[in-house]
């Protein structure tokens, strides 16, 4: 049976083409052109998936949303909206839109959404149920990895290479500044792999005693060393059949690298005091914030090591490369501390989140999540605003006139930076680069810039 698509949007014109292009594509749709038309339309038949723009003439997609639960309406929802709108329609998925795309709409991305939308399995209808993420892994939920996914070119590369290794059992380097969250990055690795049945050990390199390192990684029998009272399983034997995490594999002594190394290339451990070896089936999953060609180069790690450890190397973006998330990841954060500290902050007011988009967060996501969680303890309003933001954030704020594309190496980041500090108003975020508006689209042209 032909797929029926409802296009609810107010733009005539826009609805048409988009009408028209998706009939090419195999699909039934129908239009409206207002909330009110779109109730009676969805009340009057089926439909396999509803596009919906975010600014509606009687209502808003809020509205049509929280229709559809109390009916029991359970067509997936895409929701239609621009940037400066980008907390919306966050608040749209939580009460249980599937995804949202930007104006102007990209239509090969526009397609992609509706097909991962309409290949999943439908989910029940209710507005208390939150959606986390645009596309979960197998095997997983929400309450086990509890993230949401970034919607920015960075991210959705970081998720496509993490989709792509993640079945493989190719040794995994992540490399990324601290707070980007590296350790996330190997549960997803693993949540995605055919070993996400079988356990996920982490280890933090930079937290164990030189003395005890043997033992923590392969374990000991009773009785080998003072303080040995009972038989000790090591992380390369509690991982078996699984994954194993080395977190800041950077700070290993060069024994233990030597130990390690064995132990991968042999896949068989020897407990300390033991007589007999172990064999071992783990997938390995490393992590550093350092250049470890650097150590190598300085002697400090081995050569032969990082070539085993690193079948294939994950950058992790910082977060100020993922700036056109964190508006997203802001809200996330907001939702998480509402539960924790038992309050109903709704969101950011435009300044707030201006703020956030604009600072540099060297702390990365631990540091925003943090700011959020400390925001929405002191908002004494429906909404988080600057003088709830911690000092160091609001200090980083770009003042007008502050950004400047006299470096060619940075001039794409800068408006990039200066369209988010502007909340995607063109006007404001010229004047934040010195230049009129007419060279500002030049370069968003140039440089491929929605």
């Amino acid at each position: 049976m032909m797929e029926r698509i409802l296009i609810v949007d107010d733009d005539i014109t826009f609805a048409l083409m988009l009408r028209t292009w998706l009939s090419k594509r195999g699909f039934e749709v129908a239009t409206a052109s207002t909330v009110a038309a779109a109730r009676t339309t969805l009340a009057g038949g089926e439909f396999s998936l509803v596009l919906s723009d975010m600014r509606l003439p009687d209502e808003d997609g809020i509205a049509l949303l929280q229709w559809m639960a109390g009916q029991g309406i359970a067509a997936p929802v895409i929701v239609m909206t621009s940037y400066a709108e980008i907390q919306n329609a966050v608040r749209c998925m939580k009460l249980g839109a599937r995804d949202y795309v930007a104006k102007p709409v990209n239509p090969d991305e526009l397609l992609k959404k509706i097909r991962e939308a309409l290949d999943r399995p439908q989910e029940e209808p209710a507005a208390a149920k939150p959606v986390r993420r645009s596309s979960p892994a197998p095997r997983e939920s929400a309450a086990q990895l509890n993230y949401i996914e970034g919607r920015g070119d960075a991210s959705r590369r970081l998720y496509e290479y993490i989709r792509l290794v993640a079945p493989t059992n190719m040794s995994v380097l992540v490399n990324g500044a601290s707070g980007t969250g590296k350790e996330h990055v190997a549960r997803l690795i693993h949540q995605y792999s055919k070993r996400a049945e079988k356990p996920f050990v982490a280890v933090d390199c930079g937290a164990i005693p030189r003395d005890l390192a043997a033992s923590e990684f392969f374990g000991h029998v009773k009785g080998s060393f003072t303080g040995a009272v009972n038989d000790k399983k090591g992380a390369f034997e509690l991982a078996d059949g699984g994954t194993l995490f080395l977190d800041e594999v950077g700070n290993l002594t060069y024994e233990t690298q030597v130990q390690l190394l064995r132990a991968l290339q042999e896949r068989r451990i020897r407990p300390v005091g033991a007589n007999r070896e172990i064999p071992v089936d783990i997938r390995l999953v490393a992590a550093t914030n350092e250049d470890l060609e650097a150590a190598i180069a300085h002697g400090t790690f081995r050569a032969d090591l990082y070539h085993r450890i690193n079948s294939f190397t994950l950058r992790v973006p910082s977060l100020r490369e993922r700036r056109e998330d964190i508006p997203l990841f802001a809200n996330f954060f907001l939702d998480q501390a509402n539960r924790e500290l038992d309050k109903q902050i709704v969101g950011f007011d435009a300044a707030a989140l201006r703020a956030l988009t604009a600072c540099d967060w060297p702390g990365n996501l631990r540091q925003l999540k943090n700011c959020v969680m400390s925001a929405t303890l002191l908002a004494a309003g429906e909404y988080v605003t600057v003088g709830d933001l911690p000092r160091e954030v609001t200090e980083e704020t770009a003042a007008p006139g502050s950004l400047s594309l006299r470096d060619p190496a940075t001039e794409e980041e800068q408006i990039r930076r200066a369209l988010a500090a502007a909340g995607g108003n063109k006007s404001q975020a010229a004047k934040l680069l010195g230049i009129d508006r007419k060279t500002l689209y030049n370069k968003l042209h140039l440089y491929g810039i929605e």
